[in-house]
């Protein structure tokens, strides 16, 4: 299985190094020196890693048989792309590849379906599953253990116990507001006036 592990960025310098987007949870392992990475395009690959460093807080590579700014340049926004065993697990047993988890179900623990992964969201405080519901909506979960109990990979799922409000949101306003109705209904058959405060709308999803 192929999956895209960097994003070349602009030439840094004049010998040749380039900034690089990680997209991957194992850059040690997958962007090392002597990795040989297929491209996107791939007329610009095979290339192949001769060094690596970290400046600034961004990884920096230089490939065989590139050594000047001009040829870095030409490079950018090329894609990296590793050979991946798709039975292969990272070394932390809490975590996974994107794609494992790719199209897993999604139920609570008492068997509640709630819907299937379609993507995961990587953001700078945490990931999201982004879940499609059966309805075709979306709603998002953080992928963190105090919501995420067990992944299951054998049973293709993904148990989830959900705070109030993050999977049923839609819900609980629909029931808000048919409340308040009622209550308004109420208020206007008995001929009082009193204004009623009403709490603002959550969000759709999380």
């Amino acid at each position: 299985m192929q999956l895209v592990v960097a994003r070349i960025g602009r030439a840094h310098g004049i010998k040749g190094e380039v900034t690089v987007e990680v997209r991957t949870d194992e850059p040690e392992l997958r962007l090392g020196p002597g990795a040989v990475l297929a491209t996107d395009p791939a007329s610009v690959g095979p290339l192949t890693i001769e060094t690596g460093r970290v400046h600034s807080g961004r990884l920096l590579l230089r490939f065989a048989g590139v050594h000047d700014r001009t040829g870095a340049e030409a490079l950018r926004n090329t894609l990296l792309i590793a050979d991946v065993d798709p039975d292969e697990r990272p070394e932390d047993d809490d975590e996974y590849y994107d794609h494992q988890l790719i199209d897993l179900d999604v139920v609570t623990a008492d068997g509640t379906e709630v819907g299937r992964i379609t993507e995961i969201s990587h953001l700078p405080t945490q990931d999201l599953f982004v879940v499609e519901r059966p309805d075709g909506s979306e709603v998002y979960v953080p992928f963190v253990s105090e919501i995420v109990s067990e992944i299951d990979l054998d049973e293709q799922r993904a148990v989830i116990d959900p705070p109030p409000g993050l999977i049923d949101d839609r819900a609980e306003i629909a029931s808000a507001r048919d409340a308040a109705g009622d209550e308004a209904d109420g208020d206007a058959a008995d001929g009082e006036g009193n204004d009623h405060e009403r709490d603002g709308d959550e969000r759709d999803g999380a």
